[in-house]
């Protein structure tokens, strides 16, 4: 094949890379597809199997075409002006397809493999973003569209029975009702009453999660346009609607960048994520890329907007607010909310665990349902950035602690290897500098995470609170993955007694620990708390301190129960009855 004239050899590698694409996107959309069957039957355990295996499959798409291009290419494989023709022809042919963006980030996955790219080579890569083109894409999301009549228990009995599923639903007209109500309700408490309908409009595909689908649209109101989601669980007694969530607040955090991939096939996934930031303007575009499985694209997307926003400003990266880690150099550009996190050469006391290891338990949470209490963090390569912009302080750390991953090439700092994740504010932060009230509730809600995380089979090791942060919907969530372990790894074990007096008096412990050898009588070690929080905590959370409470968790994923935290109907703790008694 190399030896083939040069516009035949372009036009060959430029069909073996859009025919690489195709094939991807085919088995992305039938693992897509899948997730209605599952659903419909209740197959919670092969949807959680789907997940890793489309996660998997970019990487997969990707590696194969690499070595198919370097088996055929041979020494020509990295001959920078062929593949600069090779850019140029292939783009040529994507001008207004469909979600083309995804085939060109394909492209540019290729190439930066084959050259190790460090920053960006508009040679061999797409840059630039053709907003016109997205626009114009999400334009022709397919919609359906409910005008509004005079009845809302009428208009979603229609809209229940077009979305309807291969499971019939309890009772059609019960679940309708349901719907109006709690719409009249939302219109009732925060829109004073004003029922001025005009038509519901709902993207034209169910949006698969967890154990739960969803219906995603907007309220066209007089003078106003309102999210709706409606979320649908399916139970013994068939498919019923679980809730009805309209405040900004709530669909946020449905489709927040702390919970598993959305599983649902719209006919424009640009369109399906412009018209999801026009219901929640402040989600980032590129996090609603994320949300929807496209994780290449909205790792695209997030690398670009930061770029723009940095040279728009004269920063400089510093070290992130909260305690330094033994594993992680952690920086920030304090006008934009991501954190950037590095890989020490060594490790700090008492840490043991290798660079391979703590790479690997990032890997485990990427593909793991994160119960809405996990960060979700993209892995970037050879990245480039002004080394000017980095404050002294950190570029001096960086290049003395992460020389394997850090180097100066003239006036750029590369880093080889990098986590970049949203910024929160670190727990152990927060609590000193919120009113107590506020206080008090993010340290149950801590207690909370923990409990969600065990739902989902996740412990997360080391418990501190610096290693967990606050949202600004004030949710604590974890994001410190280098000790995380399945619960099913952990051995859950009562703290033996002592057998005299010296034992009681000894520094370490007396007796042996194995690995994975958890004490939860220990936990409350990690909590630096003071004492009216260190009670409270202890009064609705007594029972994270008892192995019994672990050891039955760790039975039912042994024995294949499932269990799932939906982002909705969130317990209340003792406090917030309390609060809205007296409200």
């Amino acid at each position: 094949m190399a030896d083939k004239p040069h516009r035949d050899l372009i036009a060959e590698c430029s069909q073996i890379i859009y025919d690489g694409f195709i094939r991807y996107n085919n088995n992305f959309y039938r693992l897509t597809k899948r997730a209605r069957r599952r659903f419909e039957q209740c197959d919670w355990q092969g949807h959680q199997q789907d997940i890793v295996d489309r996660v998997d499959l970019y990487e997969k798409s990707v590696c194969r075409i690499v070595l198919v291009l370097r088996h055929n290419l041979g020494p020509r494989v990295t001959d920078h002006p062929l593949w600069n023709g090779i850019r140029t022809y292939f783009g040529d042919r994507l001008n207004k397809v469909p979600d083309a963006g995804f085939i060109k980030t394909f492209f540019n996955s290729i190439t930066r493999r084959i050259f190790g790219t460090v920053g960006i080579d508009p040679e061999l890569e797409f840059v630039s973003s053709h907003f016109d083109e997205d626009i114009e894409m999400a334009k022709s999301l397919d919609l359906r569209r409910y005008p509004y009549w005079g009845s809302l228990e009428r208009i979603f009995e229609t809209i229940l029975d077009d979305f309807s599923f291969g499971v019939p639903y309890t009772d059609l007209q019960a679940n309708a009702t349901r719907v109006a109500n709690d719409i009249a309700q939302f219109i009732q408490a925060e829109c004073h009453g004003s029922d001025d309908y005009l038509r519901f409009e709902f993207i034209n595909s169910h949006f698969y999660q967890s154990a739960r689908a969803y219906l995603v649209g907007r309220i066209i109101m007089q003078n106003d346009i309102l999210p709706i989601v409606i979320a649908f669980r399916n139970e013994d007694g068939g498919i019923q609607v679980d809730a009805v969530l309209m405040s900004d607040k709530e669909v946020s955090i449905v489709f927040g960048y702390t919970r598993s991939y959305y599983f649902t096939n719209p006919n424009t996934v640009i369109g399906a994520v412009y018209f999801l930031h026009s219901i929640i303007p402040r989600k980032p575009i590129d996090e609603l890329y994320t949300v929807l499985g496209r994780l290449r694209q909205g790792k695209t997307e997030r690398y670009r907007i930061f770029t723009e926003h940095l040279y728009l400003t004269d920063e400089q990266f510093v070290f992130a607010p909260g305690d330094k880690g033994l594993v992680m150099i952690v920086f920030t550009l304090p006008s934009y909310d991501l954190v950037f996190k590095v890989i020490r050469d060594k490790f700090g006391y008492p840490k043991t665990l290798s660079r391979n290891e703590v790479i690997a338990k990032y890997k485990l949470v990427s593909k793991h349902d994160r119960a809405g209490r996990m960060i979700d963090t993209q892995e970037f390569l050879n990245l480039a950035f002004p080394v000017n912009r980095f404050s002294d302080d950190l570029l001096d750390e960086l290049l003395r602690e992460a020389s394997q991953t850090v180097r100066i090439e003239g006036n750029k700092l590369l880093i080889k290897h990098v986590y970049i994740e949203r910024r929160v504010r670190p727990l152990n932060l927060y609590i000193r500098e919120v009113p107590k009230e506020e206080a008090e509730l993010v340290i149950l809600d801590y207690g909370q995470a923990l409990k969600d995380l065990a739902q989902t089979n996740i412990f997360p090791g080391d418990l501190l609170l610096k290693n967990f942060g606050v949202t600004r919907h004030h949710r604590v969530i974890f994001y410190d993955y280098d000790e995380v372990l399945l619960i099913t790894e952990c051995n859950f074990r009562d703290i033996p007694e002592t057998r005299d007096s010296e034992d009681e008096l000894r520094a370490d412990h007396w007796y042996y620990v194995a690995e994975n050898d958890i004490f939860p009588e220990e936990f409350i070690k990690f909590l630096s708390l003071d004492k009216t929080l260190r009670d409270l905590f202890l009064e609705v959370h007594q029972d994270l301190l008892t192995p019994d409470y672990w050891r039955k968790i760790k039975g039912n994923h042994l024995a294949g129960k499932v269990s799932f935290v939906v982002p909705y109907h969130r317990p209340a703790h003792p406090l917030q009855k309390s609060q809205n008694r007296q409200k």
